[in-house]
């Protein structure tokens, strides 16, 4: 903050003159709510250049700084805590420059570029509730990222090979009778996905048949015919097949097609893709590489591996004793490919706690291959996400399918909007957009408000509540601050020369003045948590302004206009915190 800067100088200058001594460094805070005062300076490191009574010292500086600078006009201390009190010119000041600020809090781009990996599904399945937290989290960094100042390429890498595409390709190819998105009437992901199902059924027979001609249940898991047709099916494909290959891109491209409207629906885009059918030999020449350099170690059986013993680990293969490729192997190579393409300064990779171990040796094996970027790489680890419902197993059909889910929101939303009344006057075309915006909400805010390391219990209808920490409330207010601006006339906007402001006036300006360093601190943790608590303790202190003193009723003109451009300021911080984590504000609910 530039008063914190000011104030600073201004201290430093005085213990200077007064003490001899330089310091430069001052630790403040905000004032505790339960003192008088804007901002606290903490007078207890400073007794290390000046030995003297904590009190006594911000006795001192208190004073000189009331003398000194018309922006504080008062101040106390309690113990080693200074607590100095801004002056209602420091307010309207304050309050103008957020005014003037275009897009106040949005920091000026910078050269620094990253690279935000999210989503990256199979192309076996549709996208299904732990992708929805996936992309939410990975979308909204991105935002927060590029509103920090950064340069911000938004990326995924399909998988879209191995084993399990081929689980699906057969199944259709078996039973599906020529069946296609058109015909069935289905997305094509959720086709796509119905056959992977399908495939896990007939494969649970064959075992069970096997185990009754007395197989043991391990050699019959291997044996099962329709796996073994599988694993054919995969050779070919890695041959090149023309018939695999053809199938193969055909349904793919009715996933893509599928996970293109589940994007679209949820609000999230990518600017580049990567395919692991693309990427999955990238890798296996820098490990050749590594070797000669010492990085990596051969065992006997020609497999190469390296060791991380010594950094709390342990031994990891990178490439097998046939010369084919990990995963681990194809992470390496993809890294390097998307740093050459982009010439960023690091990377942060979207993806489940279960991870953890991978990136830590993925990160390692880069920092030790000698690429200066592999500092700035981050995991964005985060938990499940649950359902009162249980457990999700994506083969026996039991996921939450995340456009079912959506829909669900959408069902919610217009459930408790009908009973609670308040959508009248509105046409069914207004009706039918607003739900979308108050489901979809709701399900972005419940699940972006909690810390992503946390696992969450995702609970519908609790997310669609009109009160407490929810998207709806906030969605409301902003609501409610059109309504009052839309009374507004052009004498209201015009500038204020002076004003003695309310306590409930300065607590909301207090809060708008936290914004950029609010977006600073949610880019450097990579939480949206820190923007969507932010955005919720604007609004209560919002709502307390609101119940407290009247804005259009006030008996003073001046406080009619200063009541209204605050209310404006505060709408236009909960749309740009709200655009931050992907949602959409209503003019009117």
């Amino acid at each position: 903050m530039q008063i914190q800067l000011e104030l600073s100088q201004l201290i430093s200058e005085y213990l200077a003159k007064k003490y001899e001594v330089e310091v430069n460094d001052f630790e403040f805070q905000s004032t505790r709510k339960e003192f008088e005062g804007d901002l606290t300076l903490v007078v207890f490191p400073l007794l290390r250049h000046i030995k003297t009574n904590p009190v006594q010292l911000g006795q001192l500086i208190g004073e000189f700084l009331v003398d000194n600078n018309s922006l504080v006009s008062d101040f106390n201390v309690v113990k080693g805590f200074l607590n100095i009190v801004f002056s209602d010119a420091y307010f309207l000041t304050a309050f103008q420059a957020i005014q003037k600020a275009q897009n106040f809090g949005i920091a000026t781009p910078n050269e620094e570029s990253i690279l935000v990996e999210y989503s990256s599904p199979n192309t076996n399945k549709p996208l299904h509730l732990g992708h929805v937290r996936n992309n939410l989290l990975g979308y909204s960094v991105a935002e927060i990222l590029k509103a920090s100042g950064k340069k911000v390429i938004k990326t995924q890498i399909i998988n879209d090979r191995g084993i399990h595409i081929c689980k699906s390709m057969l199944a259709w190819k078996k039973f599906g009778k020529g069946e296609t998105p058109t015909s069935s009437g289905k997305k094509g992901d959720q086709l796509v996905g119905d056959y992977y199902v399908k495939f896990d059924q007939v494969y649970k027979e064959e075992v069970n048949l096997l185990i009754e001609k007395g197989h043991s249940e391990e050699l019959a898991k291997k044996e099962a015919p329709i796996l073994i047709e599988a694993q054919q099916m995969l050779k070919k494909w890695e041959e090149g097949s023309p018939e695999i290959i053809e199938l193969w891109k055909t349904m793919n491209q009715w996933v893509y097609d599928g996970f293109e409207a589940t994007y679209a629906t949820m609000g999230v885009d990518f600017d580049k893709n990567y395919y692991e059918s693309d990427t999955y030999l990238l890798g296996k020449d820098v490990v050749k590489k590594g070797l000669d350099e010492g990085v990596f170690f051969k065992k006997e059986d020609g497999s190469v591996w390296i060791d991380l013993t010594e950094e709390g680990l342990d031994e990891k293969i990178v490439l097998r004793a046939d010369g084919t490729a990990v995963y681990m192997t194809q992470d390496i190579g993809t890294a390097i490919q998307r740093m050459e393409d982009f010439k960023a300064n690091g990377m942060v990779y979207t993806v489940g706690n279960e991870q953890d171990y991978h990136f830590k040796v993925l990160f390692l094996i880069l920092k030790k291959l000698g690429f200066s970027w592999a500092e700035k790489l981050y995991h964005l680890s985060y938990g499940m996400v649950d359902l009162p419902s249980g457990k999700m197993k994506s083969r026996e059909g039991t996921v939450v399918d995340a456009d079912a889910l959506m829909n669900e929101m959408y069902a919610t939303a217009k459930a408790i909007s009908e009973d609670l009344g308040k959508l009248d006057g509105f046409s069914e075309k207004e009706k039918i957009e607003l739900y979308k915006v108050i489901g979809l909400g709701a399900l972005k805010y419940y699940i972006l408000k909690v810390d992503p390391k946390k696992r969450i219990l995702f609970n519908p209808e609790e997310s669609v509540d009109f009160q407490g920490n929810t998207g709806p409330f906030i969605q409301y207010t902003y609501a409610r601050i059109q309504s009052i601006l839309a009374k507004a006339t052009e004498e209201h906007q015009a500038s204020l020369i002076s004003y003695k402001f309310e306590l409930k006036e300065k607590d909301l300006i207090k809060l708008l003045l936290q914004y950029p360093s609010v977006i600073q601190q949610a880019a450097q943790q990579y939480s949206p948590a820190v923007i969507a608590n932010y955005t919720y303790d604007l609004v209560k202190s919002f709502n307390s302004f609101y119940q407290n003193l009247s804005i259009l009723g006030a008996e003073k003109n001046d406080q009619i206009k200063l009541r209204i451009q605050l209310s404006k300021e505060v709408a236009n911080c909960i749309q740009s915190a709200f655009c931050l984590l992907g949602i959409k504000v209503p003019n009117q609910m």
